[in-house]
């Protein structure tokens, strides 16, 4: 039998957004609407991009019309007339995204173990619930927070205190599973512990916090978090 930590695991919290879900399923949407995928990744970027002059502005912004003011930058910086067709297929596909291939197996060994687990995204309540119902995955979480009731996007470090509160734990009882490098740093200036899932493309930069569970993707991280978890 493992031996158990006598400390308190931490709640594990995931991102949502390319750390859970996959945005690859909208590139025929982008394909048809462009003519080549690559302007997926300009159009996310984009969002990022966006979303951060909220959060340095303190001005909030809903991240779904975010989402639209982006596409219309990518289609104006492409020179693509954008039809109210092509733009709502790819909006509503945000909410029909599939998981990622690890994520079932991964969020299973999770919370078989015992483990606390809750989401926290950029989206709204009810686009997160939608994207996660859809997805097969809202049923591993006993949370599924929203930026929405912090009034602040990630990564404002509000954000993580307010899902500590929620979650009823300290910062330092939380740790932040995602694929972005900004979203883990986030988490970590804000009192709670992170991990890095460094899935194709994601790195971790040399002014970014390093957090003590980096992993290729999520069965790699789920071990390393397992083991520092519930081993200690």
């Amino acid at each position: 039998m493992t031996p158990r930590s006598s400390k308190t695991p931490r709640v594990i919290v995931f991102d949502v957004n390319e750390t859970l879900l996959d945005l690859a399923a909208l590139d025929p949407a982008f394909e048809r609407a462009f003519g080549e995928t690559e302007a997926r990744q300009e159009w996310f970027a984009r969002m990022i991009s966006t979303a951060f002059v909220s959060v340095i502005t303190n001005h909030y912004v809903d991240f779904g019309s975010i989402g639209q003011a982006a596409l219309e930058m990518t289609a104006e910086s492409r020179k693509v007339v954008l039809s109210e067709p092509d733009a709502r297929e790819i909006l509503l596909g945000m909410l029909a995204l599939p998981a990622h291939p690890d994520v079932p197996e991964s969020l299973g060994r999770l919370q078989e173990s015992g483990l606390r687990l809750a989401a926290l995204t950029n989206s709204t309540k009810a686009a997160a619930d939608a994207q996660l119902e859809h997805a097969g995955l809202h049923g591993f979480f006993e949370q599924v927070l929203s930026v929405e009731y912090a009034r602040r996007l990630k990564p404002h470090p509000e954000v993580y205190r307010m899902a500590a509160q929620r979650l009823v734990v300290e910062p330092s009882g939380m740790r932040l599973v995602a694929a972005h490098s900004w979203d883990v740093t986030g988490a970590i200036r804000a009192g709670c512990t992170g991990a890095f899932l460094a899935r194709p493309g994601k790195l971790l930069g040399s002014l970014d916090e390093h957090p003590d569970v980096v992993g290729s993707d999520l069965r790699e991280v789920t071990d390393r978090i397992l083991e520092v978890e519930l081993v200690g």
